[in-house]
């Protein structure tokens, strides 16, 4: 049995990827080895973040919120910032045309990250002797993430583009912040709400799929 839940978690989580990556025509574009450089850069960035975070920020002592830690978390989310630069970096190391380097780089971005904080978590919890909704949770906030991170790239690919920026900045600039600081804002609203976990998935995942539309109206003028 609990290997059977462990199978169902990890189909949950992968399945959806790999339709990506198969029937967004990434598979006859050869894009296998890129989106394994766009996870290395992903690693290689939270690196750099962790180093950041350990070395000029402090443990967050202000607290609010039924105990949600507000400036640490902050911190947390300026820190993630980064994360537009290495996605950049990623893009400019992409051949090909924009969508094809867009679905690249956020796949790549979105399996790196499953893999290195989803995995072990299913590996040791979901083959617990109990069943335990948690790590279905786990599996469908990850299936959000990758439309967050593809989302992401398409606006940090729009935004490195001069002709788009004369008349889209502002809009690229905005939404961009917005992705960031996504997490945070629904975090705090969560703790002030007193939220459950289902619930706060589900109104990441309609946060998500807003910003996720509302840059492909912007992909599409541009």
């Amino acid at each position: 049995m609990t290997l059977y839940h462990f199978g169902n978690c990890v189909a949950l989580i992968y399945l959806p990827y790999y339709f990506v990556y198969k029937y967004s025509s990434l598979s006859e574009y050869g894009a296998f080895w890129k989106c394994i450089q766009a996870g290395v850069i992903y690693a290689i960035t939270q690196l750099c973040k962790m180093l950041i975070l350990a070395t000029f920020f402090p443990d967050g002592s202000v607290t609010g919120f039924g105990g949600f830690d507000v400036f640490g978390e902050f911190l947390k989310s300026n820190v993630d910032l980064i994360d537009l630069v290495g996605l950049y970096v990623v893009l400019c190391g992409i051949p090909g045309r924009g969508h094809i380097k867009i679905l690249t780089a956020g796949l790549g971005w979105a399996g790196a990250e499953i893999l290195l904080t989803r995995f072990f978590l299913l590996w040791v919890g979901a083959r617990g002797a109990e069943f335990d909704w948690k790590y279905i949770q786990k599996c469908l906030e990850s299936n959000v993430n990758v439309i967050n991170h593809i989302t992401v790239a398409a606006l940090v690919w729009m935004w490195s583009r001069f002709d788009a920026k004369k008349n889209y900045s502002q809009s690229i600039s905005a939404m961009l912040l917005a992705c960031s600081y996504k997490s945070y804002v629904i975090d705090l609203i969560s703790y002030w709400l007193r939220i459950d976990t289902v619930t706060s998935i589900a109104f990441k995942t309609f946060i998500t799929l807003i910003l996720g539309l509302s840059t492909l109206r912007l992909y599409v003028q541009i």
